[in-house]
């Protein structure tokens, strides 16, 4: 069984909510396609596969595809308002688990949540659960605030008891004003965005106050195991990065799974060797622009890796994880 871990859809409903938003343009570039803009910078190209999911299904049986873990992609639900944060989070959970059950041999759904609200994140994080939806989905930064503050602690508390798995994707990267050239947003900024908040997580205790948590990384969790052994060398050398923890921080970012949103072999063996099999799990990042499916798909079949653990990453870990029982 494969499954993929990282792919994206946008019920229709939170589309026109998000043309009415003030913070965020829907625009056309030269080639005619819709884009999500935030700060006069590029964030999300639509594609049709994002609102159809007839063409997702027959792109997942083209490209060996057997199970979708689906989420709401950037800006997600945390630039809404209170007053329309939880409504506008139900509905958009409400259409991606009617999806999940219509097609359940294809599809399982993870949930957003209000977290600039963390009692109604709580709420609606035990709702969807409760429901069938497989875990949550998070922004590697809420509305420009780093995952690690105190005020989110809540949430973080009842995710912990519920040994929920989360996944952290990219959101408006701080500096996006500057990446409005180039599509430098998705290609450079969320890359670094996800590597500051993992850092900013390990140094932080954040595993050590809430270890039963599944903590998941968009796109091979950025430069993370790039930079493994300098994030060592920082504890080593700054009071404040061991102030919060009594082990390196790689110890802790051993324990978080990756998704192989990369398709470059040389990263993935990077990855691979630096937190094993058991920590990778396949992802697309399907259907942005820049993600591919048959490619995150052949990069992995093609690595020079036992068969046993590459069986793990294309689909055993993400079906122990989010309980995804073998398809027909």
């Amino acid at each position: 069984m494969i499954v993929d871990v990282h792919t994206h859809y946008y019920p229709e409903g939170y589309l026109e909510v998000l043309k009415k938003s003030e913070k965020f343009k829907i625009g056309t570039d030269s080639s005619g396609r819709s884009f999500i803009q935030a700060q006069g910078a590029r964030i999300v190209t639509l594609t049709s596969p994002m609102t159809d999911i007839c063409e997702r299904i027959k792109a997942m049986d083209d490209d060996g595809v057997d199970v979708a873990v689906i989420s709401l992609s950037t800006p997600n639900i945390f630039f809404a308002e209170k007053s329309l944060a939880l409504d506008l989070c139900q509905e958009a959970n409400n259409d991606l688990l009617r999806l999940s059950q219509v097609h359940s041999r294809r599809i399982v759904a993870l949930s957003s949540v209000p977290l600039q609200y963390p009692e109604l994140a709580v709420k609606e994080m035990e709702r969807a659960l409760g429901l069938g939806m497989v875990g949550v989905t998070i922004g590697t930064n809420i509305n420009g605030q780093p995952l690690n503050l105190e005020e989110f602690a809540p949430f973080y508390e009842a995710a912990d008891a519920l040994e929920c798995a989360i996944f952290v994707h990219p959101m408006t990267p701080a500096g996006v004003s500057l990446m409005y050239e180039y599509a430098l947003g998705p290609l450079v900024g969320f890359v670094f965005d996800t590597t500051l908040t993992a850092a900013r997580l390990a140094y932080s205790g954040f595993f050590v106050k809430y270890p039963r948590i599944k903590l998941i990384l968009a796109h091979l969790g950025g430069a993370v195991p790039y930079l493994w052994e300098r994030l060592n060398n920082g504890y080593f050398a700054y009071e404040e990065c061991r102030r919060n923890i009594t082990e390196r921080p790689t110890e802790y970012l051993r324990r978080v799974y990756y998704d192989t949103v990369s398709f470059h072999e040389p990263a993935l063996m990077c990855a691979y060797k630096t937190v094993g099999a058991d920590h990778l799990l396949m992802g697309s990042d399907y259907p942005h622009v820049i993600g591919n499916q048959k490619q995150a798909v052949i990069s992995l079949k093609e690595l020079s890796i036992p068969e046993p653990e590459k069986r793990k990453i294309l689909g055993g870990n993400a079906a122990d994880i989010f309980k995804i029982a073998p398809r027909a």
